[in-house]
Formats: structure tokens, C-alpha cells, sequence
């Protein structure tokens, strides 16, 4: 894993339980191909839109309604130097509690 790391925080008007729910419904905000599970520890799903980007993600943590981490097995990248940059890399989302909203923390690790 390189040394760049991404973090972005933002609010939505949903609870933490709805914000962690759309989270791990992949499947309706990544657009592309899922297969596999994507809401317990451990499952495993691979993702791929069209030739430009293909990669392979495992849950290794998940704390409902407060953080999921994504640990990336393998990916393809077409759109990059490094085609495999994000393998090896850790992308993580955090829910937290901020007034009368939620805030999402989105971090990628590498």
C-alpha cells in the first residue's frame, strides 16, 4: 500500500441506521456489475463497469450503524498510470451522529 491517502465528510438528512443501510446496498449507488454480498464481515464482492475498472473487495470490518471497511483483493484500473493502485488498499465509511443529521466519512487508505 502507497503512502496517498483520500478522506471526504459530508451530512444527509437520514438516520444512522438508514445512511449505514444505503452504504452496504451497494448495488443501488455503484453503478456497474456486483457480484457477490456486500453487508456482513467477511463477504466478498467483485465490481466492474464496462473495461474501465474491475476490482475485488472484502468486508473486514463492519460495525452497524457506525463503520464498514473494504479491503481491495485485486483491481484493474484503466484510466491510470498504476492499473493496479488500488489493490492492497483499505476503503473505509463511518457514520456518525452530528446534530440532526449524519455524517459519512469516506476514507481510502493507499
Amino acid at each position: 500500500m502507497n503512502d496517498k491517502n483520500f478522506t471526504t465528510t459530508f451530512t444527509v438528512d437520514q438516520s444512522l441506521e438508514e445512511a449505514f443501510t444505503a452504504i452496504n446496498n451497494v448495488r443501488r449507488w455503484w453503478s456497474g456489475e456486483i457480484e457477490g454480498s456486500t453487508d456482513k464481515r467477511g463477504d466478498e464482492f467483485s465490481y466492474q463497469y464496462q473495461d474501465v475498472h474491475r476490482s475485488k473487495q472484502k468486508i473486514t470490518e463492519l460495525i452497524p450503524a457506525k463503520k464498514v471497511v473494504w479491503h481491495v483483493l485485486d483491481g484493474h484500473l484503466n484510466f491510470v498510470q498504476d492499473k493496479t493502485e488500488w489493490k492492497g488498499t483499505d476503503i473505509t465509511f463511518e457514520v456518525s451522529k452530528k446534530g440532526n443529521k449524519t455524517e459519512i466519512r469516506f476514507i481510502h487508505l493507499g
